[in-house]
């Protein structure tokens, strides 16, 4: 496993997510939407100001040491369109990002990875900058229509196609540190509870494109990590398809000596995995996690009994616009 050095603090804003909420209260270190947009220049609260919600996940991370601070965009959300929108209200410095990590290989977190690299290059001055990328991400994808049939999942940029708007693909199946040993991207997530089965029914093209083949485990996710010094480890998890008991616990084999501190972003406990969110509560409170934030595919049943079992000091769910400070 390759070594992640502690930063001394972190800081992340939700570009992309499912839900918009500025009114509900929060925790002293989460800052609300309309927050966020009066101190990227909001001067009247109005519909054209606000941000937008879509089914999809993107987060700015941004962790400092010393005098030093390096920034990933974790996934791009599903439409070109919100990035830009979002980002653009928000504030977001995309010059700043020094790299991107895509999860894996869905449109609710690719489909904006095309204009996130536009913004990005056209701030920085042209300089292309990594994408950490899955190889078994890029066959196209399907689900299972209730009549029977397939409905297909529209394809993700290939690398040609982030090459061509100034990306350096890093692609690899293995854990890797980066940006100074500030961040950690996973390898592939071992299954090892009994209740958390995947995406039954999800389908994926085969090697030779001419088939569709099961693909329940969605294997090409992958989870980012940063080791905050003095409280643990921070994880990432866009969509959770590994089951996120199964993401905690490989985060926590990952970093034996490190607690695991806070976990932020898709559950997938929505759907059909309604039936496990019980089994799932009840597991997630043996990692003595200070933050839960909930988002994107959690699903509403699930933040609510998260938020019922630890308590609006731990349970945070995530909402376009808000920071969370470490």
């Amino acid at each position: 496993m390759p070594t992640l050095q502690p930063v001394d603090r972190l800081e992340f804003q939700i570009l992309i997510d499912n839900l918009t909420d500025s009114l509900s209260t929060a925790p002293s270190n989460v800052t609300l939407e309309w927050t966020a947009l009066m101190r990227a220049g909001m001067r009247q609260l109005s519909g054209r100001c606000q941000c937008c919600a879509n089914h999809g996940l993107a987060v700015v991370v941004k962790a400092f040491r010393g005098e030093a601070s390096r920034v990933v965009l974790f996934d791009a959300g599903p439409v070109e369109f919100a990035v830009e929108y979002n980002g653009t209200r928000l504030g977001i410095d995309f010059a700043s990002i020094n790299a991107v990590v895509l999860s894996h290989g869905h449109w609710d977190h690719a489909g904006g990875l095309p204009i996130a690299f536009d913004l990005i290059t056209k701030a920085n001055g042209g300089r292309a900058i990594p994408c950490y990328l899955h190889p078994g991400m890029f066959r196209q994808r399907a689900l299972p229509l209730t009549g029977g049939g397939l409905l297909p999942i529209r394809e993700i940029p290939s690398p040609d196609d982030l090459v061509a708007k100034g990306a350096v693909p890093v692609v690899t199946t293995e854990a890797q540190v980066l940006l100074d040993d500030m961040f950690l991207v996973s390898g592939e997530i071992p299954r090892m509870t009994s209740y958390e089965k995947g995406f039954p029914g999800h389908k994926r093209r085969s090697e030779d494109g001419k088939s569709w083949e099961d693909d329940p485990l969605i294997m090409d996710e992958r989870f980012l990590a940063v080791h905050v010094g003095g409280k643990g480890i921070v994880v990432f998890t866009a969509c959770s398809h590994a089951g996120i008991i199964n993401v905690l616990k490989h985060a926590q084999s990952s970093f034996p000596a490190i607690p695991l501190y806070a976990v932020a972003g898709g559950f997938h406990l929505a759907g059909g995995n309604e039936k496990i969110i019980a089994e799932s509560v009840r597991d997630i409170g043996t990692f003595g996690l200070t933050l839960i934030a909930p988002g994107h595919c959690t699903g509403w049943r699930a933040v609510n009994a998260l938020a019922n079992a630890y308590g609006d000091s731990t349970v945070a769910p995530l909402a376009v616009g808000k920071i969370f400070a470490i």
